[in-house]
């Protein structure tokens, strides 16, 4: 993915080396020149100094064709801003922004904009809503390490027990949507196609079973 973020500060600085080192392009955007001095020493992130709503400053970061948008100054404006040019002029696939006053959340959800909260939290949530973005959040836990999500169960698993598809300490399945009634699955369930599947999984956990359910979705 080519993602350019917004801000260099905690958050943006630590997103940037996470994406880097799996292998993703980062292009950074701070209007403090000294904030590059954050980043690790990589090929695939690239500092651009100015502000994240300038045109001039996009198209040098190469919004044209960028994957994602990722806004995470200490400003809400700016991050509004910043992230509402990315969706609306230059149509980039995924927008998130963060978001310091709570209040103003519901204003980035009429935007279609989702929004992050919190610093280590926001790093690891962001990751995932990038990388992870089939897997529909339901709640997360503690600082994000615990999640549950929920998938359409591709139908190459279809007649196999539910069980068989936990990983112990990493993945387990808890609920089953079938038909439009919710069930607990016992030891012997199986699987049936169109069942909508909540996983309670450890986030970092979260590339085993995307990679699991990645071969009937596609994504």
């Amino acid at each position: 993915m080519k993602v350019i973020v917004i801000g260099c500060g905690r958050v943006g600085s630590a997103l940037a080396g996470l994406l880097a080192a799996e292998g993703h392009d980062a292009q950074v955007v701070d209007r403090r020149p000294r904030a590059a001095r954050r980043l690790p020493d990589s090929p695939r992130i690239r500092f651009h100094e100015g502000n994240g709503y300038s045109r001039a400053v996009l198209r040098a970061a190469g919004i044209e064709h960028a994957d994602a948008f990722v806004a995470v100054t200490s400003s809400d404006n700016s991050n509004i801003v910043s992230a509402r040019t990315a969706k609306e002029t230059y149509r980039v696939p995924i927008v998130l922004a963060r978001v310091h006053d709570p209040r103003r959340a519901d204003l980035y959800r009429e935007l279609g904009i989702p929004t992050i909260a919190g610093i280590h939290w926001t790093v690891h949530q962001i990751h995932r809503m990038l990388l992870h973005r089939h897997l529909s959040p339901e709640l997360s836990f503690g600082n994000g390490e615990t999640l549950l999500v929920r998938s359409d169960l591709p139908d190459y698993l279809a007649g196999r027990r539910l069980t068989e598809f936990d990983v112990d300490g990493e993945i387990r399945v808890v609920e089953v949507t079938r038909a439009g009634r919710s069930l607990i699955p016992a030891h012997s369930t199986p699987a049936r196609a169109g069942d909508l599947v909540t996983f309670a999984v450890a986030a970092t956990a979260l590339g085993r079973l995307r990679a699991f359910l990645d071969k009937e979705l596609g994504t």
